[in-house]
């Protein structure tokens, strides 16, 4: 049994790896296209004598995020969302049900979450783009122990699709938060939190296996 257990991790860590070496690929690729992209643009810009900056947070009507349904708790506490999360891009903020969100409408851009540790709240928007990529978002409030956010702000430093950051909005100190998928646990030593983040970093609730966890914001 534990050979089995040990093939199997280290032929997830193989994977991970390999999609992480994708990952770098496609970065250097997109990097150079939105650098030519630009340089076009600008000077279109300049020949018409035209400059316009916009953010996409310009527009802040707030929408919700075509999001419908409810959770249910499984017998190992995790809870699973039973219903529509919607999966579009928008430029306007959304309101989702459920804090932390598991999904719904988001921005284009991702959160980076190859072990990204933020010690500022995120765009919910943003972040919901990371769990698409499928990653795991760790998120506490104030209430939660100083010692325990350490401890987990230095699991997630090691582990690629993974990213951490403060939310004081959320009903628990500590809670651990997928795509769909959600729950909380009481300390960083709880062994739910490695059981989590077995099942679903880049696990199979990923609408988007192996897509970038850097090349988006990072704060």
């Amino acid at each position: 049994m534990a050979s089995a257990k040990k093939s199997s991790g280290a032929a997830r860590q193989a994977r991970i790896a390999e999609m992480r070496r994708a990952e770098q690929a496609r970065e250097r690729r997109n990097r150079i296209l939105v650098i030519a992209a630009s340089v076009v643009v600008v000077a279109g810009l300049v020949a018409g004598g035209v400059f316009v900056v916009r953010s996409q947070s310009d527009d802040t009507a707030a929408v919700d995020a075509k999001t419908s349904g409810h959770f249910t708790t499984g017998k190992d506490g995790v809870k699973t969302w039973q219903g529509k999360l919607g999966r579009t891009h928008v430029a306007k903020t959304v309101t989702y049900p459920v804090e932390p969100p598991v999904g719904g409408d988001h921005n284009q851009v991702w959160m980076n979450c190859n072990g990204d540790v933020y010690d500022k709240a995120l765009n919910n928007m943003n972040a919901v783009h990371s769990l698409e990529h499928g990653a795991v978002w760790v998120t506490y409030n104030s209430k939660a122990a100083k010692a325990d956010v350490e401890a987990l702000a230095a699991k997630v430093k090691k582990t690629p699709y993974t990213l951490m950051s403060p939310d004081d909005k959320q009903p628990d100190p500590i809670m651990l938060t997928a795509w769909a998928h959600q729950r909380t646990v009481k300390s960083a030593s709880d062994p739910d939190v490695d059981a989590f983040f077995a099942k679903f970093v880049q696990g199979e609730q990923t609408p988007e296996p192996g897509a970038a966890c850097t090349g988006g914001l990072s704060q």
